[in-house]
């Protein structure tokens, strides 16, 4: 019997053992329970954080401003604004030598040709402006000073820019093969106007048409402009096409005024014209013009031509002035090639650039330049210019030019030895330039 109870006494207390451990095993089970609990909110809240953490961050670069490198910063912000400073720097220097007997020797020369400063940029709902100012002369000039809208193909301009005269004039000074435009742009006055202008271009046809006033400076001014040109510019292989024509017409609406037409032998600072038509009474001036242009690699060809018809008053004779040019050029340098872009010549951008390895882009060109000044009475001379250039393209954004020119003149303004109006002038220019 005594065996017996103590058998139970052992049980109940391996009883009582295994309820506590069984209580502590509870505790422990429920704790763990909670912190399990507690990892898993944990979990949720973290994921639920790092999901909105995500959203935020994503409408914040959605919304926010990034700015990209097109030769100085283009800031783009919230809902399509864009904003970007431009501008040009182009030095000159070089020599002009005529006969001595005319007594235009000129020699030496140098000016800043150009020294521009603006900004461009775009407004949400199409519309964007540019604005630019040169300083290089003795006073600021307005260049151009714009505002747009664009829908599609469609262009609206409004404001002082270029009417639609030549493929040589709207192409810009930044991509010009030669320090100078052809002779026939100066001498016929292309400038720009202020005015409002139509554009619409579709794969290879460009129209533009434009009502003009007068440039900036010289308003207000009654007279006023009209001017239309079209563009056919296919791609033909690996052949870059350009046809194309204009037309202008330009009221004086005075009685009062007078036309003059003149050029310099090829550079510019020289203030000297070897052919000049004086001074002489208009009404109206009209102009046809005909481009033609292909780039194939390293080739590039152009050629115009442009007619000025000037009506005079009363009986007066109309006389109809020409000038045209015709050019060749090669990249010596491989995988170079002319840019072009929306009916003009583009930007060089050279396959191997300076800083990154290469030499830059180098081009020969070679231009045959005619202008006649002479008809109908007026005897205002004629040019047959026979031009080289060497154009080193560093980067996408400076150059260096070489040109060298030699004018042959007919019925020159300035006679030399013996009454003679018949002789050369030689040029040599050099341009150092960068724009952003």
């Amino acid at each position: 019997m005594a065996a017996v109870l103590a058998e139970i006494r052992e049980l109940r207390g391996q009883v009582e053992y295994l309820n506590q451990r069984v209580a502590v095993l509870e505790g422990e089970l429920a704790e763990a329970e909670a912190k399990a609990d507690a990892a898993t909110e944990a979990a949720t809240q973290a994921n639920t954080a790092a999901s909105e953490a995500t959203k935020v961050a994503s409408a914040a670069a959605s919304s926010g401003t990034s700015v990209e490198w097109k030769g100085a910063p283009k800031l783009k912000g919230e809902g399509g604004f864009t904003f970007k400073p431009r501008g040009r720097l182009n030095y000159d220097f070089g020599l002009v030598n005529a006969p001595n007997s005319t007594g235009r020797n000129e020699g030496f020369g140098s000016e800043a040709r150009r020294a521009r400063l603006g900004v461009e940029g775009d407004i949400p709902g199409g519309f964007g402006y540019k604005f630019e100012v040169d300083v290089a002369g003795s006073a600021i000039e307005v260049t151009d000073a714009i505002m747009t809208y664009k829908d599609d193909a469609l262009k609206i301009s409004v404001g002082q820019h270029n009417n639609f005269q030549s493929l040589e004039e709207l192409s810009s000074s930044r991509f010009t093969s030669f320090i100078e435009r052809a002779a026939f742009t100066d001498a016929f006055g292309f400038e720009r106007r202020v005015g409002v202008s139509a554009e619409y271009g579709k794969k290879a046809f460009l129209l533009q048409v434009g009502l003009f006033t007068d440039n900036m400076a010289d308003l207000p001014s009654k007279g006023w402009s009209a001017d239309g040109r079209v563009v056919f510019m296919p791609k033909v292989g690996n052949t870059q096409l350009h046809l194309g024509g204009s037309v202008h017409y330009t009221d004086l609406n005075d009685a009062a005024t007078t036309v003059r037409y003149r050029q310099r032998p090829l550079v510019h600072f020289t203030s000297e014209r070897f052919i000049n038509t004086g001074s002489f009474s208009a009404d109206s001036e009209l102009g046809l013009g005909l481009e033609a242009a292909a780039i194939k690699g390293p080739f590039h060809v152009a050629g115009e031509g442009y007619w000025q018809k000037v009506s005079r008053p009363g009986t007066l004779a109309d006389p109809t002035f020409f000038g045209g040019y015709v050019e060749t050029g090669i990249f010596l340098t491989k995988g170079d090639k002319r840019g072009y872009k929306h009916g003009v010549f583009d930007r060089v951008k050279p396959k191997n650039p300076v800083g990154k390895g290469g030499f830059g882009a180098v081009q020969v060109n070679a231009r045959y330049d005619y202008l006649d000044l002479t008809d109908a009475g007026i005897v205002g001379g004629t040019q047959n210019g026979y031009q080289l250039s060497l154009v080193w393209t560093p980067t996408d954004y400076t150059r260096l030019l070489f040109n060298y020119g030699k004018q042959s003149y007919d019925n020159a303004v300035f006679p030399a030895a013996g009454g003679n109006t018949s002789y050369s002038v030689d040029a040599f220019g050099v341009r150092a330039q960068v724009d952003f």
